[in-house]
């Protein structure tokens, strides 16, 4: 078969197949365009999904007479010139053959009118074949409409979905730009009913139109900058994440993207505080300068490479664990926004006294000490630093959780600060506790082990003996010294002093099923923080054990002081807030 040149109407066809995948694709070219000519306000109109017709009006800059057979030529854009101008692209198209492409596959009408213009202009397009320009009616701006997408390439179109899911892809792809423009208003109307209308508005008022109202209480505010690389937006609270991925939205210079570096990046933040196979929700906004970022990887704008990925990596995660870090913090609720019966801070504070605090904390702090180390009550507690007293709160002053109450079914316990009720799981709160002093303690190379008085001896399988054995120094390390008696038996002489209460038995059997699954070497490296986890766990004050209201107060203290102290170490809440509004609506007060 000889070799021959394809026709430019073929060759168009062809490179539609990569720029214009479905509806939404086309869509998203039509708007990305009309943002790049300034415009403030975009009305999309659709029919059937967008397969019937897309219609996009804006208010931008136009185009001239003389200018619009180009915009609709493949290869022609006023975005760059040059291979400098491509290596800092700072618009959102610049490729020049998204219109070419999709006028190959559908009958386009594109009417536009330039600031200075007397009147717009009008050229039609049908499967390639345009017409030459003629008059239009028009204020300043342009419009661009598509019908019957792909009527000339019936292969394509029969993969296209039902129109309600075309039309959520066009929805979302409108949702999407709107996020990273809050400055330009944009309405969606679907089969002549308007579904989506967003007002020029804030970053975060926009933010809240288009994520909802439970995405923006549930959600911690972003900003961070190291030189030239910033990043903004909000990231969602841990015990609020959910197993979708639907409310992930990431823009590096204005351009939504889909980057597995970033993905993988805010997974890795969120990783020692989400549970299981929950995901969490994000709206971020990357800024750094166009030379650093390449944008033409694929026509469709949306895989991106950046030119230091690993800085960029580092710069997202830690910006984001650091956030995540954070200690419990708290201050008095003011008086207008106390809900009603709400009592002051200082009444509150008079009130524990009274009630909860017939022990000086000061005595439950020495008696918890060797619990903030060990996670158990201790029975050596000279080897633990004393504790500090609580100091004495001031008018309108109280700590973040407040003073403990009671013990509820010996799992929960119930405190009350200046916002009202909090709960607390005291196993999920105390294993946090233990879990980031054990990581301490092990990045300072400082792990003190507690040597048993009599060294506890057990079974294991021969390969988990084999497997240890060489790595008998790397285990002393992180507190446990294990010496293999026979192929089948080790001999435990000492555990981590902050797990020294927790049965060794138990300690070294866990260490060991790791041991068995991962390796030693794999174990202490990258799964290091999983093993640090379930130390934390046996180690950690169990259900059903009675604590006096000085421990609690303890317990409080040393939450508000420990970071991610808000989920345990396999990402469950550790407390709620329950406010004073809250609890008045349950039982229908000032109604």
């Amino acid at each position: 078969m000889s070799i021959r040149v394809l026709p430019d109407v073929l060759i168009s066809q062809i490179a539609a197949g990569e720029v214009v995948e479905r509806p939404a694709a086309a869509l998203k070219e039509l708007l990305e365009n009309s943002l790049d000519a300034g415009s403030t306000d975009i009305q999309v109109e659709l029919e059937q999904g967008g397969i019937k017709r897309i219609r996009v009006s804006d208010n931008g800059s136009g185009i001239a007479r003389d200018e619009l057979v180009l915009a609709l030529t493949r290869h022609a854009t006023s975005k760059i010139a040059s291979l400098a101008d491509l290596e800092q692209v700072a618009s959102l198209g610049f490729r020049g053959e998204a219109l070419a492409s999709i006028s190959a596959i559908a009958r386009v009408q594109l009417s536009s009118r330039g600031m200075d213009a007397e009147h717009a202009w009008e050229v039609r397009v049908d499967g390639g074949r345009l017409t030459e320009p003629a008059p239009a009616a028009r204020s300043g701006g342009t419009t661009i409409d598509i019908q019957d997408l792909f009527f000339n390439t019936p292969a394509r179109r029969k993969f296209l979905k039902t129109e309600a899911t075309e039309y959520a892809h066009c929805a979302e792809t409108v949702r999407r730009l709107a996020l990273a423009n809050p400055e330009t208003a944009f309405t969606l109307t679907h089969n002549g009913r308007v579904l989506l209308r967003l007002n020029a508005d804030t970053a975060a008022a926009r933010v809240r139109q288009v994520m909802g109202e439970a995405f923006e209480r549930n959600t911690i505010a972003v900003d961070v900058a190291a030189g030239a690389l910033r990043v903004s937006g909000w990231v969602i609270r841990p015990g609020a994440a959910t197993a979708g991925r639907d409310s992930q939205h990431v823009f590096v210079n204005g351009r939504y993207v889909r980057d597995k570096l970033i993905v993988h990046a805010l997974k890795e933040a969120y990783r020692d505080v989400l549970h299981h196979q929950l995901n969490p929700a994000y709206c971020l906004f990357i800024s750094l300068p166009p030379d650093a970022v390449d944008v033409n990887v694929h026509p469709a704008k949306t895989e991106i490479r950046f030119r230091d990925s690993r800085g960029v990596h580092q710069f997202l995660f830690h910006a984001v664990e650091r956030l995540l870090s954070a200690p419990v913090t708290g201050s008095a609720v003011p008086d207008a926004a106390r809900g009603p019966g709400m009592p002051s801070s200082n009444s509150v504070f008079a009130a524990l006294q009274q009630v909860s605090m017939p022990l000086q904390v000061t005595e439950a702090m020495a008696f918890y000490a060797p619990v903030q180390e060990s996670g158990v009550r201790g029975q050596d507690s000279g080897a633990a630093p004393a504790a500090q007293p609580v100091p004495e709160a001031g008018p309108g002053d109280a700590p973040p959780l407040g003073y403990a109450l009671a013990q509820l079914h010996g799992v929960y316990v119930l405190a009350q600060n200046a916002q009202g009720l909090v709960l607390v799981d005291m196993h999920a709160a105390h294993e946090r506790v233990v879990y980031e002093k054990l990581k301490t303690a092990l990045d300072r190379r400082a792990v003190p082990a507690q040597t048993l008085l009599i060294p506890v001896a057990l079974t294991v399988d021969a390969r988990d003996a084999a497997e240890i054995g060489p790595h008998l120094a790397a285990l002393r390390e992180i507190g446990f010294e294990l010496s293999i008696t026979s192929p089948t038996s080790v001999a435990v002489r000492s555990v981590p002093w902050l797990l020294k209460n927790a049965d060794p038995v138990e300690l070294t059997r866990a260490v060991l099923a790791e041991v068995a699954e991962y390796g030693v070497a794999r174990l202490l490296a990258e799964r290091r923080n999983e093993l640090l986890a379930t130390l934390a766990c046996h180690g950690a004050v169990r259900a059903n054990r009675h604590l006096t209201l000085p421990e609690m107060n303890a317990l409080l203290r040393e939450m508000e002081a420990t970071e991610r102290a808000g989920q345990c170490n396999h990402g469950r809440p550790t407390w709620f807030q329950i406010s004073i509004r809250e609890l008045d609506a349950m039982f229908m007060r000032g109604r």
